[in-house]
């Protein structure tokens, strides 16, 4: 019997191990707390909307509107208040074409929204999404070739010209979203060529064609009017190919490297992070934003400690920037903590 006894397990509490005595109060778990979400690390996206294009709060994405471009300079100043310190500009035009022509226009939505922006808040870091899906007719990323398909290279041209018409306006970051094989590599070249060599770009690097997006689409009218994008934008269930992907565009220049989506996605956050020399950032894209409103909104979840369960998930995962909606909410509540 004896015996018996001595070949027991040890418990955790035989051997004196009691993880909870450093989660007996909120001061001890603030001490010992591993990760934290840095409000100087989340950009919030801006949806800027010429006149004659839709206006006002998104229905599928409850809280977030599209602005004018005053608006967006005083939503900016706001943001710039709470200390969040970078937004992410989309922009909504007027008119659409097949040769996205609006995108690359000087007196464009997004070139007119970093000029204001530039000019009344300069402290605020100004990024500009590159892709041309808000500003086709067809709702594709680029131009279509006689079958249908987008044409990589004559796309990757037209991301020059609308990457020029930004730098010229004052933008602070790149980012090309578009997925485009080789665009990093050719933005650099162009940028340099043009005197921009020290504009950084912030790479989607590791893009899914994701059932996520179906708020954003929404809101920037942008849904493809036939096919998908599957074509270009990457197979939710390929990891080693995310990091192939993120490898490309660090060897073609890219300065900071996004995940996208993020919730799905946290593997890949890792992933990219353990094998990247540059900064790693995430979007928490509007699918991801919506479906927390929608279940908060019928008393389902507690939205302030899922938003926090989440953020801080992404940067557990490796995140060292989060691109989220929810970015002024949540500054508005640690800011009054």
């Amino acid at each position: 019997m004896k015996m018996l006894e001595a070949l027991r397990p040890r418990t955790a509490v035989d051997l004196g191990k009691r993880p909870r005595r450093l989660r007996s109060s909120a001061a001890m778990r603030e001490l010992v707390r591993e990760h934290e979400v840095r409000i100087g690390s989340l950009i919030q996206p801006l949806f800027v909307a010429e006149d004659g294009a839709p206006g006002g709060e998104i229905p599928s994405m409850p809280g977030i509107h599209r602005f004018r471009v005053a608006e967006a300079v005083a939503e900016g100043r706001a943001l710039l208040e709470l200390g969040i310190n970078a937004v992410l500009l989309f922009g909504i035009p007027a008119t659409k074409d097949a040769a996205a022509s609006s995108a690359h226009d000087p007196g464009g939505v997004v070139q007119r929204t970093i000029r204001a922006l530039k000019r009344e808040v300069p402290e605020l870091l100004v990024i500009a999404d590159l892709c041309n899906c808000e500003y086709t007719d067809h709702g594709h990323c680029g131009v279509l070739d006689e079958s249908g398909d987008v044409d990589n290279d004559a796309t990757l041209e037209l991301l020059g010209r609308t990457a020029l018409s930004y730098a010229e306006a004052g933008v602070d970051v790149i980012a090309p979203s578009d997925m485009m094989d080789g665009r990093v590599g050719y933005l650099r070249t162009t940028l340099d060529a043009s005197g921009y060599a020290a504009l950084p770009i912030m790479s989607y690097a590791v893009k899914f064609a994701s059932g996520f997006y179906g708020p954003f689409r929404d809101a920037a009218d942008s849904t493809p009017q036939f096919g998908d994008r599957r074509s270009y934008q990457m197979d939710p269930p390929n990891a080693r190919e995310a990091v192939r992907e993120a490898l490309l565009d660090l060897d073609e220049g890219a300065d900071i490297l996004i995940v996208k989506p993020a919730l799905a996605y946290m593997d890949l956050i890792r992933a990219v992070s353990e094998v990247s020399d540059v900064p790693v950032a995430c979007y928490n894209v509007s699918g991801e934003y919506a479906m927390v409103k929608a279940a908060a909104q019928n008393g389902w979840i507690d939205e302030d400690r899922i938003v926090d369960e989440m953020l801080t998930g992404f940067a557990r995962a490796g995140a060292d920037i989060i691109i989220t909606y929810f970015a002024k909410s949540f500054a508005e509540r640690h800011r009054r903590s």
